[in-house]
């Protein structure tokens, strides 16, 4: 008798900014989760804003293209006190979002505490923190030359607890609250955790 297929996607995610952005790509095949790229976008030596964000939609339209991601997850800019940086970081967001819909992509924004939740326990984690958690998850070894890097795979891990925690439904972050992460996927499969046989049929 054959195996029922395991069902595969790709999430890319990105954490804009106009400096930098960082951006990582995983594969996902049922609850199993492996890196498979990561990397950041420099923009620093730009002077222009505009731009700067000719590049995120360019660069991000790449990795689209190249990788052919199932939806994207993205960082939202986090509530600070200067406006303009805001203004900025909402844009770079914004051309993100809109190289996504120009290809017809799924797109899904988390906060940054929501992030550092579900990635390490705590939404008060430092960026090395995530760091140490991710390469721990996913296996490698190797330093990003940015934690921005780092920091744009959080999101896409993230995204994939989200679909954990919340058994595939497709309303991300809305209708009732619920655990993230792997708190959430021991509560949603204790029968695996405790060892006890599953009565669900294949």
């Amino acid at each position: 008798m054959q195996a029922p297929s395991v069902k595969e996607r790709i999430i890319l995610g990105i954490d804009p900014g106009t400096a930098v952005m960082g951006y990582g790509l995983i594969k996902e095949t049922g609850s199993k989760v492996e890196l498979v790229s990561l990397g950041v976008v420099k923009m620093d030596h730009l002077d222009d804003h505009a731009l700067k964000l000719q590049r995120i939609f360019e660069k991000t339209i790449a990795l689209i293209d190249e990788y052919k991601p199932d939806c994207m997850a993205l960082e939202a800019p986090f509530y600070g006190k200067n406006i303009q940086v805001m203004l900025k970081l909402g844009r770079a967001q914004g051309v993100a979002m809109a190289a996504a819909l120009s290809r017809n992509l799924p797109i899904c924004e988390y906060a940054p505490r929501k992030i550092k939740q579900s990635i390490t326990g705590n939404g008060n984690a430092t960026k090395e923190q995530v760091a140490a958690m991710l390469q721990t998850l996913l296996k490698f070894t190797e330093t990003p030359q940015f934690l921005d890097a780092t920091d744009g795979l959080a999101v896409a891990v993230c995204h994939s607890f989200q679909k954990i925690s919340l058994k595939g439904t497709s309303s991300i972050g809305g209708g009732k609250k619920s655990a993230t992460g792997w708190a959430a996927f021991i509560k949603d499969n204790s029968d695996r955790v405790s060892g006890t046989k599953s009565t669900k049929k294949i």
